[in-house]
């Protein structure tokens, strides 16, 4: 279901509220768009942005290129961490727009959080939108690049393998 990772890593971190507190949302898109993973704290500084980092490098190799915005805990936590030490660093200023492949993922989260009334608990919502940025990327087809029947026949040829893993999995845990 998911492609190969690509080789520069966008990194952001956003502030969603969990019962009025505010919490860091931090996001690794790769230069496809792909959701690499998110991860929900309170903090903002080194020893954060180190754990985002171990936590991204244990199902995704490194990458050539990782462009962040201008939080200075990046640079920290990459230095101390052996594998992406030597990775090259790219810094944008918000204004440049560089980094819009991180800050425009984080729009379908925005939009589940105003569905849902907003995030509760920081466990249960680091598992959902765990789960809910791949899934939705499977779902979700460039329609601007397509006409209808062949939109369709996309569809549901994911459909079809999403029922394939999905009622597959289930099957076997019964048995």
């Amino acid at each position: 279901m998911r492609r190969k990772p690509g080789s520069t890593w966008h990194l952001d971190e956003m502030f969603v509220t969990l019962r009025g507190e505010p919490y860091l949302l931090w996001r690794a898109v790769d230069e496809h768009g792909a959701e690499l993973d998110v991860l929900v704290q309170k903090r903002r500084d080194k020893a954060a942005a180190k754990r985002f980092f171990r936590r991204v490098l244990r199902s995704i190799p490194v990458p050539r290129k990782i462009v962040t915005d201008q939080l200075r805990s990046y640079p920290a936590a990459k230095a101390e961490i052996p594998e992406p030490a030597q990775v090259k660093h790219i810094f944008v200023k918000a204004a440049a727009r560089v980094n819009n492949r991180a800050e425009n993922s984080h729009q379908p989260t925005r939009r589940r959080e105003r569905q849902m009334c907003g995030f509760r608990d920081v466990h249960r919502t680091q598992a959902f939108l765990s789960c809910f940025g791949p899934i939705r990327q499977h779902f979700a087809l460039p329609r601007h690049r397509m006409n209808a029947a062949c939109h369709r026949a996309i569809l549901k040829e994911r459909l079809a393998k999403w029922y394939d893993r999905t009622v597959s999995d289930i099957s076997t845990k019964i048995i």
